[in-house]
């Protein structure tokens, strides 16, 4: 990246390959279909192919794995709807096959190129392998709306973000677009939308990519420490998360053993405000982009002692609420104002995964729908345990409504999922506490479809072209609209073979099972609470068809239970019998 930066009129920013680890001509692939879906999703492996080999064999086999796709991919989409409209194509020395779909291409000289007249009205576009140490000549030799794209060779590594450069007029400062909207980051399938939008060229409606632009000033600097910190998210992961709740599950163990359980729900209380505050610690720490071993210390110890403080200046459900409404709007805050943290934050989407790139991720949806819905509950009954039945109502729908609309819409938060679960547990958790059958039940049916549609509408107003909009409402036909369904549901039922998914998911339905069957235990414990028995209600609810709304069910049975269960066990820990004001 310093290196290619280092040119002089390059725009720079990194360049996310493909979905995971992708072989080298498939990121050359993506780049002329502008689109991509997992390798996993395609019926075969994607055959070998060595640049200025024979490429027929290798383009039909590249074809038959094409149409397997649940998706509509076109693989060298990009060189033929530039041939159809009168721009030449040329492959240089050194391109990769994947660029150039049979039959042949008209070859035009490379002098034609750069520094001189087109060779053809509309101008031309080629593509060829360079060395870095020729960029600065071939950059000064653009003129007019001439455009250079510089991309980084893919390793044999298969490393998920790539150097790259553009220069040309309107490219002074750090790359993104629309598909990211972060600062120094772009797609494999934004390159061909850029191109085809600089040749004067209309955009093809099987292109997922949005048009490459720049913004702010040139910061290597900047771009180096996104990447930086992209490339150490997926690591951490494990030993901050995972490994602060197995030494607060070993610190509660020894306490427990030690006073012989008189500190058994103390601690289950601390544990518990302690899961539903880490999210809120990962997110402030992304700000700083701390080492390693400074985020575990402000995962193990930082978080116990806010949530210990929380405890003794409220305790009861108000210090469960409270840690609720933190954390929530902490990441509402966030979506709003475009801030980058929630997505490198360790709970965040990740964009180096090259999945999400802005707004909360299933991991994030996941848990923030309960302490939505749970954390309502607890609200009503720690600060209005007096609160009517139907005022209860209205909180549950008007909080879970509202919270929807923010992390649903493209503008924020852009997580099409939570425009079905956060509307579908808000109702449930009203229909419980209002109580009555016919209303209820029409108000839990026709939730999720009003959300969604109030979600298209907003998309379509505010011009956010989110996911919903470009793969939904563009739809051309009902075909694309299966295709989408399709491709959603093989993510849903591939998400449940992830090895991680495979160890903790049984402990977690274990667990719930277990709470299923002691289902009348927990109703007792809840009897004088109705509104903390609503919010769990509704946040199970949530949970449910969040994993079937999802491309990530697995994942949204896993954390969602997770929360869940410490609910659960704050209800437990924090006594039997009605909650108190005061």
């Amino acid at each position: 990246m310093g290196e290619l930066a280092s040119v002089r009129r390059i725009s720079p920013g990194l360049l996310s390959a493909g979905l995971g680890n992708v072989p080298v001509e498939q990121t050359y692939l993506d780049i002329t279909q502008g689109n991509r879906v997992f390798d996993s999703l395609y019926s075969a492996q994607l055959p070998k192919s060595g640049a200025g080999g024979p490429c027929g064999a290798w383009w039909r086999a590249v074809m038959e794995r094409a149409e397997s796709a649940p998706a509509e991919i076109v693989p060298g989409l990009l060189a033929s709807t530039l041939e159809a409209a009168g721009v030449g194509v040329v492959k240089g020395s050194g391109a990769s096959c994947a660029f150039f779909p049979p039959p042949a291409r008209i070859q035009v000289p490379a002098k034609r190129l750069i520094g001189a007249s087109a060779p053809h009205p509309r101008g031309s576009f080629e593509v060829r392998g360079a060395l870095l140490r020729q960029l600065p000549a071939l950059v000064s030799r653009l003129r007019g709306n001439d455009l250079l794209i510089a991309i980084e060779r893919p390793p044999p590594a298969n490393d998920r973000e790539l150097a790259i450069g553009i220069a040309g007029r309107g490219f002074d400062g750090n790359l993104t677009s629309a598909s990211t909207r972060t600062n120094g980051y772009v797609l494999s399938t934004d390159i061909a939308p850029t191109v085809l939008q600089q040749l004067g060229v209309g955009i093809p409606s099987p292109v997922s990519g949005q048009p490459i632009r720049s913004e702010g000033s040139v910061d290597p600097g900047e771009v180096a420490s996104l990447g930086n910190r992209m490339a150490v998210i997926s690591g951490r992961r494990g030993p901050v998360i995972g490994g602060g709740l197995l030494a607060w599950l070993l610190a509660l163990g020894v306490a427990v053993v030690v006073t012989q359980g008189r500190l058994a729900r103390p601690g289950v209380r601390l544990l518990g405000l302690s899961v539903v505050y880490l999210p809120l610690a990962l997110l402030a720490a992304a700000a700083f982009e701390p080492s390693q071993g400074a985020e575990q210390a402000i995962a193990i110890l930082g978080v116990p002692l806010l949530a210990a403080l929380t405890l003794a200046a409220l305790g009861g459900y108000r210090a469960l609420a409270v840690a609720s409404a933190a954390t929530v709007l902490a990441y509402t805050a966030d979506v709003i104002v475009g801030s980058p943290l929630t997505a490198i934050s360790l709970l965040g989407p990740n964009p180096g995964l090259g999945v999400r790139f802005y707004g909360i991720g299933n991991e994030l949806e996941a848990l923030l729908v309960v302490l939505v819905i749970g954390g309502t509950g607890a609200g009503l009954a720690g600060f209005a345990p007096r609160l009517s039945p139907r005022g209860c109502a209205i909180a549950f729908l008007a909080i879970g409504m509202s919270f929807a609309a923010i992390f649903a819409v493209g503008q924020f938060g852009a997580d099409v999922g939570a425009a079905v679960d956060f509307p579908a547990g808000a109702a449930v958790a009203a229909a419980v506490i209002a109580g009555g059958r016919r209303r209820p039940l029409l108000l839990v049916l026709a939730a999720p479809f009003i959300a969604l549609a109030l979600l298209a509408l907003a998309d379509l107003l505010s011009g956010a072209n989110a996911h919903l909009t470009r793969s939904v409402l563009d739809a051309s036909g009902s075909h694309q609209l299966a295709d989408v369904a399709q491709s959603r549901l093989e993510l849903t039922v591939r998400s449940f073979v992830r090895p991680i998914v495979l160890v903790f998911l049984p402990l977690i339905l274990l667990v719930v099972a277990f709470a299923v069957w002691r289902r009348e235990r927990l109703g007792a414990w809840l009897r004088d609470c109705p509104a903390m028995r609503a919010g769990l209600v509704g946040g199970v609810t949530a949970v449910v068809v969040g994993a079937l709304a999802n491309d990530s069910g697995a994942l949204m049975l896993e954390i969602g239970g997770a929360y869940l269960l410490v609910f659960a066990g704050y209800v437990w820990a924090d006594g039997l019998g009605p909650v108190r004001p005061g």
